[in-house]
């Protein structure tokens, strides 16, 4: 088991990179995400509970919860956490005395390489696989319920809805442009099991990917993949959400100048980590709201 979940939920920054970017994208989803942290804190905002002995009584349920193996809540913190792990892999520790600081980015350029277009669409088709496996570990729910999934995304809100919103933004537009959904769809269909076996986000949360073996796997993805391309489509289109307009945004975070722009996605990779982020909240509000029902 990782760290217990209040330790988590109080260790979330106020903020710093990852805050910052996420800030950024509240034009897409006006109103949505406000950067709940602290555990007591996240109990009372969830609840509106003023009373000091049902919020202890609430926060301990939600404890117990979490620290229940036999639930999927630890699961899904791992492949929040591992997800984003993988992806900042390169240049971590050049970050590592950057945290909460406005970061420079021309600074780490010795230490960043836009990643090949082939592997980036991998990487969101990854990411958007742990989210739907998240999902139904945090929901109890078979891990390969494609349908529950696309049901429940029509209502997502909150940090959740932020965290859709970043991977569309983060790992969809601004690195591979207007036509990432084609491009992840071309992806997955002209990659082997060989290869994803290979790609470093897919290895880092193979345990939890439903399909069995590799290429079970990668036909899982595929498939995932293929029924969300309508939402993320609309959500796209609905906001007029453009390359140019969220570098524009992000630029006012990182220092970078316009030949530099490339780079951007690489730099998200290391420094943005909006999923153990807004999972941890998303997380947290879940266990809260269980413990709420069931006291």
């Amino acid at each position: 088991m990782s760290k217990p979940i209040f330790e988590l939920v109080d260790e979330l920054p106020t903020g710093g990179t990852t805050v910052k970017a996420l800030h950024t994208l509240d034009f897409i989803v006006p109103g949505q995400w406000q950067n709940l942290t602290g555990f007591t804190n996240t109990v009372r905002a969830v609840t509106g509970e003023t009373d000091e002995s049902l919020i202890q009584a609430i926060g301990e349920r939600a404890v117990y919860l979490y620290n229940d193996e036999s639930q999927g809540y630890q699961r899904a913190m791992w492949l929040y956490q591992t997800v984003d792990n993988a992806a900042s892999a390169l240049g971590t520790a050049a970050l590592a005395n950057k945290v909460g600081q406005d970061i420079s980015f021309l600074g780490f350029l010795s230490n960043l390489t836009p990643k090949p277009e082939k592997l980036q669409s991998l990487d969101l088709c990854v990411k958007l696989v742990v989210e739907l496996v998240a999902f139904c570990q945090i929901n109890g729910i078979p891990g390969d319920s494609i349908g529950d999934f696309l049901a429940a995304l029509g209502d997502y809100s909150g940090e959740s809805l932020m965290r859709m919103a970043a991977l569309v933004s983060f790992d969809g537009l601004i690195p591979l442009g207007g036509d990432f959904i084609q491009k992840g769809l071309s992806t997955i269909s002209q990659t082997t099991p060989q290869e994803l076996e290979k790609n470093q986000s897919f290895k880092s949360v193979k345990p939890l990917i439903p399909g069995g073996d590799s290429a079970g796997q990668l036909n899982f993805i595929g498939q995932s993949f293929d029924s969300v391309k309508g939402w993320m489509g609309d959500f796209v289109s609905s906001r007029n959400l453009t390359q140019q307009t969220l570098l524009d945004r992000v630029r006012g975070v990182v220092d970078v100048s316009a030949d530099k722009l490339d780079y951007v996605g690489a730099f998200l990779d290391v420094a943005v980590k909006y999923y153990t982020h807004t999972g941890t909240q998303t997380l947290a509000r879940r266990l809260v709201e269980r413990a709420v029902a069931e006291i």
